[in-house]
C-alpha cells in the first residue's frame, strides 16, 4: 500500500487495515519458518506497510 492510498482511508478504515495486515503478516513469517517463500521480499513489504500504517494512525491522533 502506498503513502497515498494510506492518506485517504479513514481512521476506522486504518485500524481495520493495519489488524489485516499484521495477521498476514504474522501468517506469511510463519509460512516462510516452515518453507521458504517463493518470494520473501513479501515480508519485507508487509512489515513495511504495518509501520506506514501505524505511522499514519499515530500522525492522526496526535493532531
Amino acid at each position: 500500500m502506498k503513502q497515498s492510498e494510506i492518506k485517504e482511508l479513514s481512521v476506522a478504515e486504518l485500524q481495520e487495515k493495519l489488524g489485516e495486515t499484521k495477521k498476514s503478516y504474522s501468517e506469511m513469517k510463519m509460512a516462510h519458518a516452515i518453507s521458504p517463500l517463493e518470494n520473501p521480499i513479501q515480508l519485507r513489504s508487509a512489515r513495511r506497510t504495518v509501520a506506514r500504517i501505524a505511522t499514519e494512525l499515530t500522525k492522526r491522533e496526535l493532531q
